[in-house]
């Protein structure tokens, strides 16, 4: 389980640079790729939200690749500098078979963008919202009890809440909107 939130913090927003150097890395494996995670709940929700760091979870890119793409998703990230990086969880028996991928980027201004994508081998349930795959909301919540950690950002609570009460999350306006409980 995630940390609870300061309330004082909310309101904080994720750096414009950040999102758009990911957008540009996400366009480039558009295709062969469902996004989970943060990135997942971004595009499910209004088109030109605020970027609330409580809300989505844009700190690294979670994706799933299907096995029949995996060797053609890891040379477009090294063909885009990306570096494989160990993590703790390489050694660690699961099911799962997972990867991370590295890259600094520098913007205009010089700032330097760490992209840190998360890759998971395995078919999922997904959808398609705006020419994205995404994870299917339903089987997104379910992750958060063993892939994902962040089960306290809004977009999380408030999709759960909606799909018990039989609402489709999709183009939510309170998928990008702080509920300050």
């Amino acid at each position: 389980m995630s940390t609870p939130h300061n309330p004082k913090r909310y309101g904080e927003k994720w750096p414009q640079e950040k999102i758009d150097v990911c957008l540009v890395e996400l366009e480039a494996i558009k295709e062969f790729v469902v996004l989970s995670g943060g990135w997942a709940w971004h595009f499910m929700s209004v088109f030109g939200h605020t970027e609330y760091k409580h809300i989505h979870d844009h700190k690294d890119i979670d994706v799933f690749v299907s096995p029949t793409d995996v060797w053609t998703i890891i040379p477009t990230l090294e063909n885009r500098e990306f570096k494989k990086v160990k993590t703790k969880y390489d050694k660690l028996p699961s099911k799962e078979e997972f990867r991370r991928y590295e890259k600094t980027q520098y913007t205009g201004n010089g700032a330097a963008i760490k992209i840190t994508i998360d890759f998971f081998v395995r078919d999922v349930p997904f959808i398609e919202v705006n020419g994205w795959k995404l994870v299917e909301p339903e089987f997104l919540l379910s992750l958060y009890s063993n892939i994902h950690s962040s089960n306290n950002c809004f977009a999380v609570l408030t999709a759960a809440k909606l799909i018990e009460q039989g609402i489709n999350p999709i183009g939510r306006e309170e998928l990008s909107t702080i509920d300050e409980r």
